[in-house]
């Protein structure tokens, strides 16, 4: 079992920077690769990117890649999103989410393929 809590957001303006944090419990955090989705209102959510459990690769999505960047610390049991260069349309509550399946983009980039979720935290970003 794995509980996920995020924090980090707020409000920032275009072109600012963010790092929202997912602090885990559970002694196998190490064995998950970690997600970072997003949703704003109306929308589905969105895969924003992912890191394997031994730190060896990431994915990040196309909407975010060269701004965003995906870390973690498995000593710490955190992942990190660091968020430079922010937009109006990075506007979302962000979520983590474990995932022991393969690490492969067709099964990371999928919200249904994730074991377990956070509850979120809201970014907000003012033009």
């Amino acid at each position: 079992q794995v509980q996920l809590v995020e924090s980090g957001g707020g409000l920032v303006q275009a072109g600012g920077s963010l790092r929202l944090s997912c602090a885990a419990s559970g002694r196998t955090f190490s064995n998950y690769a970690m997600g970072w989705f997003r949703q704003a209102p109306g929308k589905e959510r969105e895969f924003v990117a992912a890191i394997s459990w031994r730190v060896i690769s990431t994915y990040v999505a196309d909407s975010v890649k060269g701004r965003f960047t995906i870390s973690r610390d498995n000593a710490k049991n955190t992942v990190y999103l660091q968020m430079n260069s922010l937009k109006p349309e990075d506007t979302a509550v962000y979520y983590c989410a474990a995932h022991k399946g393969p690490f492969v983009y067709s099964s990371i980039y999928s919200p249904s393929n994730y074991d377990y979720w956070g509850q979120g935290t809201q970014v907000t970003v003012s033009s």
